[in-house]
């Protein structure tokens, strides 16, 4: 195939990739020579994945408003982690990231609408398909391989799953059924997306159905059948719900749940005008407040759903041989720093709700403060079944802290949104943002000032934990400034497939920007672009 230069706008220097094919990272080895042996206590792995679920807005991360008492009675049956990070602040950047064990900018994935490279991408599912698994993927994927659709030659991959049930799926499910909604009921339905507090769910609207109807309790009962019909078998499977992700789903029955005027309200601080989206600035705090509501009543639907799913392990005699994993792909900012998205450094946003229920694990019950990140779920998972580890994953196993033989795991945690091409590291109390500034802010999220130009962000977070004073202009942080960006370029240069490429003579600086540039290609910086191709099919 001819390389094919793809120009974005910005620093044309550094922004300049060639592309030959799909995105790959064939220089890292798929290799699985070593073994440990096999755990007799753990015969299946089942991953629960939430999508934009916020840790704060969980009892059992101390929430005192939000009902989720499934999640909080599992959390008190495993090791729940509450310094658990996202790789990337963006659904299919994080999800590929867990699926693999690597990071975005090792995977090829870190743009929204990026297909995932199924050349030299292994996942977990393709690992432990080899091992004699039956894998399964019940909802969400967001491998956004439909961009390709019709330059494959024998359909899309499935990246391991031989039992996949998606959207599509659950709308074949919906023909020929109707939920009876009462006209008295006012629901979500068709909204005006240039009406923004409409399409964002304002009024706390549920969806026009009722709950047996669902999407989400359709997603649980499918996962709760391919439990069943697989049970003498080992099994992989990914039950990845779609809630609470914006428009806040939920069905009538879950309508008035909680009310907007009892909703908390978080102000942030004049440091965040500028980087608000133009979207939210208008809102007023009532229309905030419904937005916080729904999500809220969204969480207690989803809630309802992991408790349909774990009910069924008990159901089908699998609790006590199946390791389970709650998880979301990235969390949500419910107006800290007056916004309601992701795609941003702030903690809301890249630290997550972690639990791992390890059967018979004297650890059950217990909470850790041990620093992990997504990339280190696979390498886990394969450590506590007793399977070959994945050397292509860049993660490591933090298995000894859910087993309590330690208590501590990494130094720093790592995170980037390249699709704004920031990247950020966190280490003790101390995190550090790098943004190069080169475009203002992607995927209709623009804030209408334009590129800020490069920008460093230094925070406290035992001091400030809600991020609100920029430490980095002091004169007296130079020296942590300093030492946390060379910890950023350090991880860069370890991880990042193109690092010897990296220009020599570029300042730290410099090299931070040559590597915040993505090199993958999807949607561009406006969601109403048409995703660019690599190449051009017949």
């Amino acid at each position: 195939m001819t390389p094919i230069l793809i120009q974005r706008s910005g620093f044309s220097f550094f922004s300049l990739v060639c592309f030959t094919g799909l995105y790959s990272v064939s220089n890292i080895s798929a290799q699985t020579n070593k073994t440990s042996k096999n755990n007799a206590k753990v015969k299946n792995v089942v991953v629960i994945l939430a999508d934009d679920h916020t840790l704060k807005v969980t009892g059992c991360y101390g929430n005192k408003i939000v009902r989720t008492p499934n999640i909080d009675k599992f959390s008190s049956q495993g090791v729940t982690f509450t310094r658990a990070y996202c790789n990337s602040p963006i659904s299919s950047a994080s999800r590929q990231s867990i699926l693999t064990g690597k990071y975005p900018h090792a995977t090829g994935v870190n743009l929204l609408f990026t297909p995932f490279a199924d050349e030299g991408n292994t996942t977990i599912a393709e690992h432990l398909q080899a091992q004699g698994y039956k894998t399964g993927l019940v909802g969400k994927t967001h491998f956004n391989n439909h961009v390709w659709y019709s330059l494959y030659q024998k359909g899309l991959p499935t990246h391991g799953f031989s039992h996949m049930v998606e959207k599509g799926d659950y709308n074949a499910f919906l023909k020929n059924k109707s939920s009876v909604i009462p006209e008295t009921i006012e629901a979500y339905r068709n909204p005006d997306q240039s009406n923004i507090p409409e399409w964002m769910n304002t009024q706390c609207l549920p969806q026009p159905i009722t709950d047996d109807l669902s999407e989400g309790t359709f997603m649980a009962r499918e996962a709760i059948r391919f439990m069943k019909e697989n049970k003498d078998n080992p099994f992989f499977l990914w039950v990845a719900f779609h809630q609470p992700h914006h428009p806040y789903y939920f069905p009538i029955e879950y309508r008035g749940k909680y009310k907007p005027e009892d909703m908390p309200l978080p102000q942030g601080s004049p440091e965040d005008d500028r980087w608000v989206p133009e979207k939210f600035r208008n809102f007023t705090d009532d229309q905030r407040r419904g937005i916080i509501a729904a999500y809220y009543t969204s969480v207690e639907y989803m809630d309802k759903n992991v408790g349909l799913v774990l009910d069924g392990l008990i159901a089908n005699g699998l609790d006590d041989n199946t390791l389970v994993i709650y998880l979301s792909d990235n969390g949500y900012l419910l107006n800290e720093h007056k916004r309601f998205e992701k795609h941003t450094m702030w903690e809301e946003a890249n630290q997550q709700p972690m639990i791992f229920r390890l059967p018979d694990n004297k650890m059950n019950g217990t909470r850790s403060m041990a620093v992990v990140e997504y990339v280190d779920v696979v390498p886990t998972i394969l450590e506590l079944t007793g399977n070959p580890v994945l050397t292509e994953a860049q993660g490591k196993s933090f298995a000894g802290v859910i087993n309590g033989k330690s208590s501590s795991f990494r130094d720093y945690a790592f995170s980037e949104y390249l699709q704004d091409n920031t990247a950020m590291v966190v280490k003790g109390d101390l995190k550090y943002v790098f943004f190069t500034g080169s475009r203002d802010l992607g995927i209709s999220y623009k804030t209408g000032y334009g590129p800020s130009g490069i920008t460093h962000r230094l925070y406290n977070l035992k001091i400030d934990p809600t991020e609100g004073t920029n430490l980095a202009g002091n004169p007296e942080n130079k020296a942590l400034l300093d030492e946390m960006q060379q910890l950023m370029l350090s991880h860069f240069m370890k991880t990042h497939p193109d690092a010897t490429k990296c220009p020599k003579g570029l300042t730290a600086e410099g090299k931070l920007v040559w590597f915040c540039e993505p090199r993958d290609v999807g949607v561009d910086q406006a969601l109403e672009d048409a995703p660019v191709r690599v190449f051009q099919g017949k």
